[in-house]
């Protein structure tokens, strides 16, 4: 990774198929847990256009801020105008084996591959824990990124985050 100024905060995109949950609830919770340290920015290669409602519930019963939140293509950060990125998560497979678009700033990128709530199948109450699993596994690897010092946020280390097996003792 480049070197970056401290006094900004570093780039981070999320990115899954849809945009509508897995990368969703990532840019939330790392706006959160990495203030003043990341901006997060999530997107989607063929974007749902709607955020699912299940992931929105989530946030908002945790009281993360979902202002702003909505599905849009990768795309708009190959633009020139863009943000310049640090870092591109892929948080489901068939997005990490797409051809990404050429990001600005050379992101250190990383595959943290999840299973998308989205397709929970069975009652409401299956529906939600399948999100509540996703919203848990996420909070837990965005913890260790924002922990980590500067020096240790390259390829191996962030790709051993996305290897970790989610604490399920609470």
């Amino acid at each position: 990774m480049e070197s970056t100024s401290r006094s900004e905060p570093l780039n981070v995109l999320f990115v899954c198929t849809g945009n509508s949950a897995r990368s969703i609830m990532a840019e939330a919770i790392l706006n959160r847990l990495g203030r003043g340290k990341f901006k997060a920015f999530s997107a989607g290669s063929h974007p749902a256009g709607y955020v699912q409602p299940l992931a929105l519930q989530m946030l908002q019963n945790a009281h993360y801020d979902v202002s702003g939140l909505c599905s849009k293509a990768w795309d708009e950060f190959a633009k020139p105008d863009a943000p310049k990125l640090d870092f591109v998560f892929t948080l489901c497979d068939k997005a990490a084996k797409e051809a990404c678009p050429v990001w600005l700033g050379e992101p250190v990128t990383a595959h943290w591959g999840l299973t998308d709530p989205s397709n929970a199948e069975g009652t409401e109450a299956q529906q939600a824990a399948a999100f509540a699993d996703t919203m848990r596994m996420l909070n837990q690897w965005i913890g260790i990124f924002v922990s980590l010092p500067i020096d240790k946020l390259n390829k191996e280390h962030l790709a051993d985050i996305g290897r970790a097996k989610a604490d399920t003792e609470a």
